[in-house]
């Protein structure tokens, strides 16, 4: 479905990532996890990205966020300000979550979290009894997109567990470091067999999750996965011009 909406608010999450919450139009319903095309300028010059929602169904705007790269579509985000009318279509994606399971494990690496970060504010919101086990991978403690929201959403919701790893420390760092792997996983989870597992990011690191949770005998019907910013195609991560 295409629409219009509106920016209502730009929040810099960190030095390279900015959100951009947008209106949401009347009757529009998506489910936790899913995406949309964000698109810029007209038929004959038209730039678009899949970007996953990282706001919750429960919520009154929509919000996507970016990892500002540096290329044209990352400038075009970086320039959205208050008021500007954007025009998007979706949803798209069947990566989802809405509490139907007991226990889950959710894997994530950067700005992959999105989907999963809208999954766990729609289960915070909707105070579902899943126990949720976040175990997410960043570069560095200064680069953690929604650290102090999920940090939040830990405090309100007593079933979710949130670790974060680094995997370039600085020595101040206390928490866990290096990659997800694992003996991480089996010392932060709990009931780590036992759980349905949701992982999303840059497809080599979902890919190698996947592989991973296989070796330590997860069945694969344990394991869901979504490539960074719902676009599973050949060109993931680029500008698709349209």
């Amino acid at each position: 479905m295409k629409f219009l909406s509106r920016v209502v608010q730009v929040i810099k999450r960190t030095k390279s990532v900015k959100s951009i919450r947008l209106e949401k139009p009347e009757h529009f319903s998506y489910l936790p996890g899913q995406w949309t095309f964000l698109i810029f300028g007209d038929e004959s010059d038209r730039l678009m990205k899949p970007l996953s929602f990282s706001s919750s169904p429960t919520e009154g705007h929509l919000e996507v966020t970016k990892k500002l790269t540096g290329l044209r579509f990352s400038e075009l985000v970086d320039d959205l300000e208050v008021g500007d009318t954007l025009s998007l279509d979706g949803p798209y994606g069947d990566f989802s979550f809405l509490g139907e399971h007991d226990k889950v494990c959710m894997l994530s690496g950067g700005i992959g979290v999105t989907p999963l970060l809208s999954m766990i504010k729609f289960c915070t919101d909707k105070k579902t009894s899943t126990d949720i086990s976040l175990l997410y991978s960043n570069r560095n403690e200064d680069e953690i997109p929604f650290k102090d929201d999920l940090k939040q959403m830990q405090r309100t919701n007593l079933q979710l567990e949130v670790n974060m790893t680094i995997t370039n420390p600085s020595s101040a760092w206390r928490g866990l470091s290096g990659r997800v792997n694992g003996e991480m996983i089996r010392s932060t989870v709990p009931q780590w067999a036992e759980r349905i597992y949701y992982v999303s990011g840059p497809q080599p690191m979902v890919e190698s999750m996947t592989t991973l949770l296989e070796e330590m005998g997860l069945d694969p019907s344990q394991i869901k996965h979504e490539y960074f910013s719902g676009y599973k195609g050949p060109n993931a991560g680029e500008e698709l011009v349209g």
